[in-house]
C-alpha cells in the first residue's frame, strides 16, 4: 500500500469555498477510488489542506487518476484559489495501520521528521521497538516514510479527542522513559538516528473525510 499526500496552500479566507467545491466534486471522484483522509490545518501553516489517497501501487494510481480526469470527474474547480501544490508518495511502515474510516479525532497531530541520508534502517528499528509503549496511551493513525517527493521523511500522525488529551498522553508516554524511540534506543544501547529537521501541525478533518 502506498499513499499519495497532496498538500495545497490556498489564498486567505478561501478555505470554506475550496472545501465546498472539493466536497461536491468528490462525489464524482469517489466512484473511481475513495479518499483516505482530508485534513486542513488548525495550528501551524495556515490556509493549507492535505488530501490523502491510498493505492495498491503506482500503476493503480496512474490508471485511476487517468480515468477520473478523462471522464471529467476530477480535479475540483479550485484553481483560482491555489497558491501552491505539492505531491508526495509515502510508503507504509510494516507496523503502521492502514488508513480506514474512523472517528478517533477530531484533532490530529501530523509530525514530520527529516532524517539524514542512510538513517532510515535505524529509524525503522527504533520505532518498531518503542511503538508499543506509546500505543498503550492512544492509537496511531499513520506511520510512513517517503518514496517520492521530499526525501528522507518520516511521518507519524496521532489522533486526539482534545488538545488537552494530547498533552496528557504525551506526558504519560514520556514518563515511561521508553518514549520517544530515541530514549528507548539509548537505554537498549542501540544507535540513535540523526535528524535534520522536525515539524508538526494540528489538522482537523472535513465533513467528507473518512477519517474524523
Amino acid at each position: 500500500m502506498i499513499y499519495e499526500v497532496r498538500t495545497y496552500v490556498v489564498k486567505p479566507r478561501s478555505m470554506p469555498e475550496v472545501e465546498k467545491r472539493f466536497g461536491e466534486k468528490y462525489e464524482q471522484r469517489k466512484k473511481y477510488s475513495e479518499l483516505a483522509a482530508f485534513w486542513k490545518t488548525e495550528i501551524g501553516p495556515l490556509n493549507q489542506f492535505m488530501h490523502v489517497w491510498g493505492y495498491k501501487d503506482m500503476s493503480e494510481r496512474a490508471t485511476i487518476r487517468a480515468a477520473a480526469v478523462k471522464d471529467g470527474a476530477w480535479p475540483p474547480p479550485i484553481a483560482e484559489f491555489l497558491v501552491s501544490q505539492k505531491s508526495e508518495i509515502m510508503n507504509q511502515t510494516p507496523f503502521s495501520p492502514e488508513l480506514k474510516p474512523s472517528n478517533d479525532g477530531p484533532f490530529f497531530e501530523w509530525r514530520e521528521y527529516t532524517h539524514n541520508a542512510g538513517q532510515l534502517p535505524i529509524m525503522m528499528k527504533n520505532w518498531e521497538v518503542a511503538l508499543s509503549t506509546r500505543t498503550q496511551f492512544g492509537p496511531i493513525t499513520a506511520l510512513w516514510y517517503s518514496e517520492l517527493g521530499g526525501l528522507n521523511k518520516w511521518i507519524h500522525v496521532w489522533p486526539y479527542k482534545t488538545l488537552d488529551q494530547r498533552n496528557e498522553v504525551r506526558n504519560k508516554a514520556h514518563a515511561t522513559g521508553a518514549w520517544p524511540p530515541s530514549a528507548r534506543a539509548k537505554t537498549d544501547g542501540r544507535p540513535i538516528e540523526t535528524l535534520a529537521a522536525q515539524e508538526n501541525k494540528i489538522v482537523v478533518p472535513s465533513s467528507f473525510s473518512p477519517i474524523k
